[in-house]
């Protein structure tokens, strides 16, 4: 395994849901940092890059302290990079309407009023949501950073050895709120085959978590590791931002999932998903909509 390497050909038709450019890019510059393995090359439908040693958690280990917080800390470790300078505007809404734009066009080709499958909402009220939390999301203050944008499970390498979690895959990996990143990987607690809500991790595991993230990206963007304090303050209103921008992980990877419907060859029901991920921002729209940030 000491000279093993991963070959990736990409899904068929993921072109619509990933810029390739872009995601070897952010591969490079999270290489340069030493976040990502070493990339050997690309080529036109796929990479191949040096292989990590370790188990790609589930859901049972994310919950678990000791690994929750090496991944809080690497996901630091992520957003802190070029977060001193200039930042990008964020990817969210760019790629929200973009999927949203594909869901009625693409899956409708020649009809004027497009035909979504039963009990997922139409494109009138998709947009609609979309508008909502695009006027309130973006008023919460969240910092754009590096973010990974797909912090599944599988998607993190927990390397006992070394005592450290590496993640991988960036096809989404760009600029884009924190609390969105952080949202994103909370929603993912539920799992991806047998999804369970139930598993979405209490006020209480969420402030730990969050606490061992603020603790470890103001030592690195302020410079001062050992003595970094996070007030009680940080804490609630990053909280508050998480699980306000988890909606959007809902919302987006609700559109994925018809799209992946429509084109994957992938053994995977995404219809089933997409219409799960609905339901969940239907449920959750009015519990996070009540939060507020601390004044």
């Amino acid at each position: 395994m000491g000279d093993a390497l991963l070959v990736r050909v990409y899904g068929r038709r993921t072109e619509l849901l990933v810029d390739r450019e872009t995601e070897l890019r952010n591969f490079q510059v999270l290489r340069a940092h030493g976040c990502a393995p070493d990339l050997y090359c690309a080529f036109q439908n796929g990479l191949c890059y040096q292989f990590l040693p370790g188990t790609a958690l589930g859901p049972e280990h994310v919950r678990d302290p000791h690994i929750f917080r090496l991944v809080a800390r690497e996901m630091a470790r992520v957003h802190a990079i070029h977060a001193n300078g200039s930042l990008p505007r964020p990817i969210l809404w760019q790629k929200l309407h973009k999927y949203l734009s594909l869901v009625k066009t693409e899956l409708s080709p020649k009809v004027s009023n497009p035909s979504l499958p039963q009990d997922v909402p139409g494109p009138a009220a998709l947009q609609q949501e979309l508008a909502w939390m695009q006027e309130t999301l973006s008023q919460l203050g969240s910092p754009v950073v590096l973010c990974h944008n797909d912090l599944l499970c599988k998607n993190i390498i927990y390397d006992s050895a070394r005592e450290r979690v590496r993640f991988i895959d960036y096809e989404y990996t760009g600029y884009n709120y924190q609390a969105f990143d952080i949202g994103n990987h909370f929603n993912e607690f539920a799992g991806v085959k047998e999804v369970d809500y139930g598993l979405y991790p209490s006020k209480e595991m969420q402030l730990q978590w969050l606490h061992s993230y603020l603790q470890a990206y103001k030592e690195l963007t302020q410079g001062h590791p050992g003595d970094t304090q996070v007030s009680e303050e940080e804490l609630e209103t990053l909280y508050v931002q998480v699980n306000k921008f988890s909606l959007a992980s809902h919302f987006l990877w609700a559109c994925w999932g018809l799209i992946q419907d429509k084109y994957s060859t992938i053994d995977f029901n995404f219809l089933r998903y997409a219409k799960l991920r609905f339901k969940q921002y239907f449920k959750m729209k009015p519990v996070v909509a009540a939060l507020q940030v601390p004044k």
